[in-house]
């Protein structure tokens, strides 16, 4: 409301404004608010999470423990499903001559040996994640190694310590949060579940991974903007450490940051069309 105050030397009134500590809060709020992206999507390996973590212990898990994985599950409809994808995989890449060097064909059982088959699928998983190859088949099985582990408490998952507040903050805004990652989303919710900082999934929507699309094509960054529920995809904000996934997601009408993390490789040239960020808090 307006109140006055008399000046005795001007003979005149003047109007002033009081405006409230609270009104002034409450629009502090609402403004900040409204600088927060309506969605944000999330890489792991070089965003969330040390790329350490990844080369460092995922990997070197999976890589060990394949071959105990299957001798113990071998026999399981799910174990069974993963060395068919994977015999499936092989098969492509042989007939892709030079997609996949190493690639050794995984016999069927019917005129193998149970060792035999495992001996193979192992050969090649370890061609594979030497080669730090995407393939969904792979990623299935690695997550399933992993689970083992996650639930042994072997691994641990682990984040920048920006994370569990940035996710907190954007929820209590109203910005719904997801993770896209080649990983499986088994693996992903894993990870988020057993940090440094406790479980931190509360603070996530879903999860995505390669069965949506390669994170290079335009493609996968214009099908998570019709899951999340936003009329324009620039409403969609996607963090990577990747120059070529930042790209394809602007390519498809989303906003697009790059992190640079501590162990993340250095970007090319060309990545000053966009944003740089090293810590979520300034997202």
């Amino acid at each position: 409301m307006a109140g006055v105050i008399w000046s005795s030397t001007h003979q005149f009134l003047m109007p002033t404004i009081k405006v409230s500590r609270k009104r002034i809060r409450v629009k502090a709020r609402s403004i900040a608010a409204k600088s927060q992206p309506a969605v944000v999507v999330l890489d792991i390996e070089g965003t969330t999470t040390p790329i350490s973590f990844v080369s460092d212990v995922l990997f070197p898990y999976a890589y060990n423990n394949v071959h105990k994985h299957l001798v113990s599950t071998f026999d399981s409809p799910e174990t069974q499903r993963d060395i068919q994808l994977l015999r499936d995989q092989v098969m492509q890449d042989l007939a892709e001559q030079g997609s996949s060097p190493g690639a050794t064909p995984i016999p069927p059982e019917n005129v193998s040996s149970k060792e035999d088959v495992i001996d193979a699928v192992v050969a090649n998983v370890k061609c594979m994640i030497d080669a730090d190859r995407k393939v969904p088949a792979l990623k299935e099985l690695q997550g399933h190694i992993w689970r083992t582990g996650f639930t042994t408490g072997e691994l641990k998952g682990q984040v920048f310590d920006d994370v569990p507040l940035a996710l907190e903050q954007w929820q209590q805004s109203g910005t719904k949060t997801y993770i896209y990652s080649s990983g499986s989303r088994e693996a992903q919710r894993m990870i988020f579940a057993s940090t440094q900082h406790g479980d931190l999934r509360r603070f996530l929507c879903g999860f995505f991974d390669t069965s949506i699309g390669h994170k290079r094509d335009p493609q996968s960054y214009k099908e998570i903007f019709q899951f999340v529920g936003v009329d324009d995809p620039s409403l969609v904000t996607f963090a990577t450490d990747v120059l070529e996934e930042a790209q394809a997601a602007k390519e498809a009408g989303l906003q697009a940051v790059i992190l640079l993390r501590p162990g993340n490789k250095p970007l090319p040239a060309d990545h000053t069309d966009f944003r740089t960020i090293s810590s979520l808090a300034s997202l």
